[in-house]
């Protein structure tokens, strides 16, 4: 088991500034009236939740591939990778509202081969059009043992803003911090056929914690995801 280091306590970076600005809102309409204030802190503590940004501990296992996003799965189907080739993949989605964390955490450890952004149209991204529709982006990673696995972060119907840190080159740790997206999204993830899935439709994840699935032994990989 490993703790990824993180860059900031507890509340995400992304955060600091609304937050800031609602509570000097809440502690100014409290002073001139009151009861008037109580909205103006409601919505402090509801950006407060949602901008939390917890550690989590990832569990063992080369071959792991770990939930990069808390939430709920909403599809888990073998079909094409359209980020990489259009190679043959299993498809695993994971779909935040609002009320879970929106840190992206990379689900392997890995070289980040490409970063694409994707802009779109804003469809409830539990749908599975908005997988391909919705704005997005895009990370192509080669593990070390030379799977190819691909993160793709969706905005969703409220989601205005899709933060990716990572670019070529980059060499991640599966569950360190990568991205953000603000106000409900899903992100997708493209695995090697072959990988066996550790979770099912209407499963409950969390970031860096889960297991979504584990890769094929090295030796299966194939000259498309070498």
């Amino acid at each position: 088991m490993n703790k990824p280091s993180y860059p900031h306590p507890i509340i995400a970076r992304e955060g600091w500034p609304f937050l800031a600005g609602i509570v000097v809102i809440s502690i100014a309409v409290t002073i001139w009236s009151g009861w008037a204030s109580v909205p103006f802190w409601l919505l402090s503590v509801f950006v407060l939740q949602f901008f939390r940004d917890p550690p989590r501990v990832a569990p063992d296992g080369e071959l792991n591939v770990l939930s990069p996003a808390d939430g709920r799965i909403v599809v888990v189907q073998e079909t094409q990778d359209p980020y990489h080739g259009n190679r043959d993949a299993l498809k695993i989605s994971v779909f935040m509202n609002v009320f879970n964390v929106h840190s992206n955490r990379s689900p392997v450890d890995g070289e980040v081969l490409s970063t694409d952004y994707f802009a779109g149209k804003f469809f409830n991204a539990a749908l599975d059009k908005a997988s391909l529709e919705n704005e997005r982006n895009a990370m192509v990673l080669r593990t070390t043992q030379g799977h190819i696995v691909t993160a793709v972060q969706v905005a969703g119907l409220v989601a205005k803003r899709i933060l990716c840190y990572a670019k070529a080159g980059d060499s991640l740790h599966h569950g360190q911090r990568y991205g953000f997206i603000r106000f409900g999204s899903r992100v997708d993830v493209y695995l090697p056929i072959g990988s066996r899935p550790r979770v099912a439709i209407g499963d409950k994840v969390s970031a860096t914690s889960t297991v979504l699935a584990e890769l094929p032994a090295a030796a299966a990989v194939s000259a498309t995801d070498a």
